[in-house]
């Protein structure tokens, strides 16, 4: 470290951040030992979920898979609410729910402006005037459905996993300073597998509370059984893909942060998942660690009995 240091092969941080790593796979320190030298370690977990988090908003990963899903539900007002919820909250669960709820409502109002817009020059009777005014009520109230859909995905969907937001990892510091001998029971899969289930079922409630207070109960309308694209949906639908367009090809920083992102969910995951014997445990039963702590031991043994000159 010193060297990295003094030449800064590496930013000055990072090289400050390798004994959280090496230190754990030489089998010097325990994990949440060496953690507690900077942070308790549930921060660390939530430190580490921030770095993935800022690399996928750095290269517009998220906006990405956001346009795409939008994509292939369409721009039918109940199908748009549950597309906008439904990205909304999966981003959510590894991004902050402020970070993701920011990049969201642009989306939401490019594709409103497009839905909402009125052709008033067009109107030469009365009782258009009173067609119009009922569509522009019908427009703001599925407006104000639409930003509040995304609002409550966001906050719905942070509960799903520990890192979504910080009182999930509050909870867990509580539960290990409360209950020091716990046994782990608590940790990323587990925490998923009681949460999940949750956040889907409160997605939904609130997908049919939101559309049955903004949007109505008109299957035909809404979900647009029988009926044809109007010019406003395809004026929105192409906002969207417009969007998606100027994203351009995958480049190879996103990738790069894909492959580190679902390398990363799949590390937490297998982990020490319960059923089975997770990674780690395999790690520490064979003789991988073992080997790295014996060959330690022996240069600090070496290194110890060097005559002082």
């Amino acid at each position: 470290m010193a060297v990295y240091w003094c030449t800064e092969v590496l930013p000055l941080a990072v090289t400050a951040l390798l004994p959280t790593i090496l230190f754990p796979v030489l089998g010097i320190m325990e994990s949440k030992d060496v953690c507690m030298q900077y942070l308790k370690d549930t921060n660390m977990l939530f430190v580490g979920g921030l770095m993935v988090a800022v690399a996928v908003e750095h290269w517009n990963l998220h906006k990405r898979i956001a346009l795409r899903v939008l994509l292939l539900v369409g721009v039918r007002p109940a199908l748009l609410m549950l597309g906008f919820m439904g990205v909304t909250a999966f981003l959510s669960m590894w991004i902050s729910n402020t970070a993701t709820t920011a990049m969201m409502v642009p989306i939401v109002q490019a594709v409103l402006d497009q839905l909402n817009g009125n052709n008033v020059e067009n109107i030469s009777c009365p009782m258009e005037l009173e067609e119009l005014s009922d569509e522009d009520e019908e427009s703001k109230r599925m407006s104000k459905g639409l930003l509040l859909s995304v609002c409550y995905a966001a906050s719905i969907g942070g509960i799903a996993t520990l890192t979504g937001t910080g009182p999930n990892l509050v909870l867990i510091g509580q539960m290990n300073q409360l209950f020091p001998q716990n046994g782990d029971v608590i940790n990323f899969a587990s925490w998923f597998v009681f949460a999940f289930p949750t956040m889907v079922l409160m997605l939904t409630l609130a997908w049919f509370w939101l559309q049955f207070l903004y949007i109505g109960c008109n299957l035909r309308r809404t979900w647009g059984c029988g009926t044809a694209q109007s010019e406003k949906e395809r004026a929105a639908y192409e906002v969207i893909r417009d969007e998606h367009c100027r994203l351009g090809r995958m480049s190879y920083g996103e990738m790069s942060v894909l492959a580190l992102f679902i390398l990363m969910v799949a590390l937490w995951f297998t982990r020490d998942p319960r059923f089975m014997d997770g990674w780690f445990v395999i790690l520490t039963q064979t003789n991988v660690l073992k080997t790295f702590s014996r060959c330690y031991g022996e240069l600090r043994g070496i290194f110890k009995n060097l005559p002082i000159i």
